[in-house]
């Protein structure tokens, strides 16, 4: 019998849609919070018309920073074995507070992870304070959530009291930079860096080390996973699936090493290179810098074609301060940490980094914000 998508705005999922998509009862995808035209880019990817695939028990859309988003198709046991490893990794069952969008998967893990644990998850409604949100939690119990590394920082500087509260920080989506971690350690947050994606229902390898059934790989292609957490494949896309998944592998397109121990450090995107004068240059390593800046709170930098140099390091920039750095002094900054290649040659200011609905930064949107040279 052909089984349907039931799709949900992510103002109105509950805790309840989750657990019937894990019971197999309600084939279950959320609509992104947003314009109109998200949420219809969405619902096009999803095409709650046709049948869904055999198995499939959940479908998520990915944020489509750098493309197209896809549907990525989850069942009930990827969603299990993802939410039970964690749990096991963690130190056993405990209340949740859900801070992340429904719509993407590391909201929908706090979910399915508090279904598992027989709790339910306690919201931080927009604008509510963080300590207000954990004295909803339930007393005496282990607590735990997850956040963006932004989040992350917001927190930090105005409530890190209420941040050392809990069990776990998990902290996602994004690179985390190492000073942000050092930071958060040193205020006493115990934090857990994860790694993963929508095809591998949610992070998979938490501090560098992968969950238990995880298995990863680094090839010439990238780093590869497998395991239980796996998804079949991308909504009605099988030329998509087959590029991606192969030999129960995901091929992440990250470029990342293994060290002797096995522990994973993820170098950035493998397509996401700017090439200037010659010389590879990644625009995470970049940005990781720049936010060491007393100066800049947070980065996005971006390729644009050069004549001379073929293409040109671009920062974008939210200032931490009334001012923000110049371009010198940056490219000074820079320079001595990465190399003159890595310097960037045109600086841009932003009030804000504009995000996609995941929470991660949204790079073609600061892209378009950069003025023509």
């Amino acid at each position: 019998m052909a089984r349907h998508l039931t799709l949900v705005p992510a103002a109105e999922v509950s805790q309840a849609d989750v657990r019937a998509a894990l019971d197999g009862d309600r084939p279950l995808a959320v609509l992104p919070a947003g314009p109109p035209a998200a949420v219809e880019a969405a619902r096009a990817v999803l095409r709650p018309e046709v049948p869904l695939e055999e198995g499939a028990d959940l479908v998520v859309v990915t944020s489509g920073s750098t493309g197209t988003g896809r549907g990525v198709l989850l069942t009930v046991d990827a969603l299990r074995a993802s939410a039970t490893a964690t749990l096991d990794r963690l130190g056993g069952p405990g209340s949740w507070l859900l801070a992340l969008p429904v719509s993407a998967i590391a909201g929908l893990q706090v979910l399915c992870r508090s279904e598992l644990a027989g709790r339910e998850a306690v919201v931080l409604d927009k604008g509510e304070a963080l300590a207000a949100a954990l004295a909803r939690m339930p007393a005496g119990d282990r607590r735990y959530t997850a956040l963006v590394p932004t989040q992350l920082v917001r927190f930090l500087d105005t409530e890190p009291d209420a941040l050392r509260a809990f069990d776990t920080v998990l902290v996602g989506g994004a690179a985390t930079d190492p000073a942000l971690l050092s930071r958060a350690r040193a205020d006493g947050v115990r934090v857990v860096t994860t790694y993963g994606m929508t095809e591998t229902a949610g992070g998979c390898v938490y501090d560098g080390t992968p969950l238990d059934g995880v298995r990863v790989r680094v090839t010439d292609g990238g780093v590869e996973l497998a395991g239980p957490v796996l998804a079949t494949g991308y909504r009605l896309d099988p030329a998509a699936t087959a590029a991606a998944f192969e030999g129960g592998w995901f091929r992440t397109r990250d470029a990342g090493d293994l060290d002797d121990a096995g522990r994973l450090t993820v170098r950035g995107r493998l397509d996401d290179v700017v090439i200037s004068g010659g010389v590879n240059v990644a625009p995470a390593a970049v940005e990781a810098v720049l936010r060491e800046h007393a100066g800049i709170a947070d980065a996005v930098v971006v390729g644009r074609p050069d004549p001379e140099w073929g293409q040109r390091v671009v920062a974008a920039v939210v200032p931490s301060g009334d001012r923000a750095p110049d371009l010198a002094e940056l490219r000074r900054w820079v320079g001595d940490r990465l190399g003159a290649p890595a310097a960037p040659r045109q600086l841009h200011v932003l009030a804000a980094v504009p995000t996609l609905h995941t929470g991660k930064p949204d790079r073609r949107a600061v892209a378009a914000l950069i003025p023509e040279v």
